[in-house]
This record gives structure tokens, sequence and C-alpha cells, in this order.
């Protein structure tokens, strides 16, 4: 039975981040196991900000977006020297198994802490959820959420001028954030990295619409598949209607998380403590079809997540 856990958010921030982290200390501690956070990700670890954490340390917190442990992304970490004095100041500090509340890259670095002899199990937060081996991702649908507002009032303006709005929302690698948003915000179109698209077909279609009596077009961009900017100076001159361009930018990290995500990542958190403490490791807990799954951590940071395919053929059907 392991008497000492860490907890540490590392990478992007997301919203429910916090949800996850109170969930895991306050289960170490209702087991009667110390429990310390690492403040500033693996930054934070390799400088020794750690400090243990009692049920007050997360109070007030499941309402609020980021984390309060702080992340970032750290260099030193991406050394063999790196991860060897990272291991020692977990040992310092009598650490026995770390819960790492992150993305691909953050579970790519506990990946290799396991490989140095510490249990780990991770938990997936990233608002483009796209960890292989999980339908869901900590602070994803609130993110989601998000961008749909922004479609929803962009909309307004988008009819009132009758112009055509492109929308850049986050996803340098995955078009999920995108293309969630985009079917449900109703967008003419929806530009992702996984799918191939051709502009000067989209610049005639939209031209014929508005010959037909179309008043405006929204088209979601995921940053992965190129710049809105470029691609609405582009879609501009060709079809000579009035054309603007939205990046939110890091808006979309931010904000109270839903209930989906406040609820999951406590589901998580909670199963990570306890597998943790049990003698669990080196796995990463998940959602499938709405149940919480286990994953082999090496499984889940070598394997590429795919966008679903009924949603891209939704997203063209509705357009």
């Amino acid at each position: 039975m392991i008497s000492t856990i860490g907890v540490v958010t590392s990478g992007g921030d997301s919203p429910g981040m916090n949800a996850a982290a109170r969930a895991v200390v306050r289960t170490a501690i209702s087991e009667g196991v110390k429990i310390f956070g690492i403040y500033g990700g693996y930054t934070g670890l390799l400088d020794g900000d750690i400090k243990e954490l009692s049920t007050r340390s997360v109070s007030d917190l499941i309402q609020r977006g980021g984390t309060f442990l702080g992340t970032g992304r750290s260099k030193r970490f991406h050394t063999e020297e790196g991860r060897k004095e990272a291991m020692e100041k977990l040992k310092a500090h009598g650490i026995e198994g770390l819960v790492v509340i992150g993305g691909d890259g953050s579970l790519t670095g506990a990946a290799h802490l396991s490989r140095h002899g510490m249990p780990i199990v991770g938990l997936p937060a990233t608002i483009e959820n796209d960890v292989w081996g999980t339908d869901y991702t900590i602070g994803a649908d609130t993110a989601a959420n998000t961008v749909l507002e922004a479609i929803n009032k962009l909309r307004d303006t988008a009819s009132a001028h009758r112009r055509i709005i492109l929308i850049e929302v986050m996803g340098k690698k995955s078009g999920w954030l995108a293309m969630m948003a985009g079917v449900a915000g109703g967008a003419e179109y929806v530009l992702v990295p996984e799918v191939k698209y051709d502009l000067s077909a989209i610049c005639q279609e939209i031209m014929e619409a508005y010959e037909a009596g179309k008043k405006y077009s929204i088209i979601v961009v995921a940053q992965g598949a190129g710049s809105a900017v470029d691609m609405g100076k582009f879609i501009g001159e060709t079809t000579k209607i009035d054309t603007r361009v939205s990046v939110l930018g890091y808006i979309q990290r931010g904000g109270a998380p839903t209930v989906e995500d406040r609820m999951k990542a406590s589901l998580l958190g909670e199963r990570a403590a306890l597998a943790l403490m049990s003698g669990a490791s080196n796995i990463v807990f998940g959602f499938d079809m709405g149940k919480v799954v286990s994953i082999n951590l090496h499984d889940a940071v070598t394997n590429r997540k795919t966008l679903d395919p009924e949603i891209v053929r939704l997203a063209r059907v509705l357009a």
C-alpha cells in the first residue's frame, strides 16, 4: 500500500483540471494517504516546488478554470539528466506514486518517469480531445461550448452585414474541437487537418449560394488546417464578398468548467488516486461509451487518435 503520492498538472491548461486534482487530493486524504502537490508542471518538479496538500488546499476550486497547481513546459525535463533529477526530487519528498493530469506531451513525460521506476497514473486533460484510447478528455466539453458561444455571436454580425466569417480555433493536429463546435453551431464549412479541402471550390460554392439568396457564411478552421487569416484574404479576394476573420485564441482554455467536465474529472480523479494507492501503475484512465476505462500508458502516448468519420460525414451532410 502506497502511503504518499503526488499530483501534477502539465502542458496546456484545460477547464476541469482543478476538479480532477481536487478529487485526487480528497480521495487520498480520506484513505489516510499523504498527498503532495507539484506546482508549475515539470518545471516546478525540477525546481522542487512541492508542497503537502490538505482538504482545504483544494477548497473553492471545482468551479474554476485553469489549474491551482499551475502548469508549464520544461526543456530540462526532455533530457535524461532532467528526468533523473525529477526522480530525485520526488524521492526526497517520499513520493511513491504520481498522478499526472495533462495531454499527450504531459503523458509522454509521465511515461519517461515510469521507465525510471515511478508508478504513474495519468488523466487525459486537453481541450483538443486527442488522447488515444479515450472518448473524453478533461476540458474538451467546456472549450467546445466556448467556441459554440462565439459562433452564435459571430453569426449575428455575419447575418447583419451579409459577411463571410472565418473562426479559427485550436487544434494543431486534431480537428475535434473545430468539428464538434462547427457542427453544433451550424457552420457551412469546417476545415480540419485530418480532411483535405479545396479552397477554390469552397469559394465557388459560396458565390453560387450568395447568388441564390444566401445572406452569410460561417467557416470554422482548426489551426492545423491552415491560417484563417490567409484563408480569409483569399476568400475575400476570390468571392468579392466582405470577409472577416476571428481568431479565438486562448479564450478557449478559460472559463468555468461545464457539468460534464466537473463530474467526469472528479470521477477520474478519484479513480486515479485509488488505483495508485492500491499499487496500479503505468495506466491512463479515460472514458469509453460513458464508462471509466483504463488504458495502457505506453499505448496512450504512442498511438494517434483519429477523428470520427461519422462526424466528418455529418458535417458535410448538414452543411
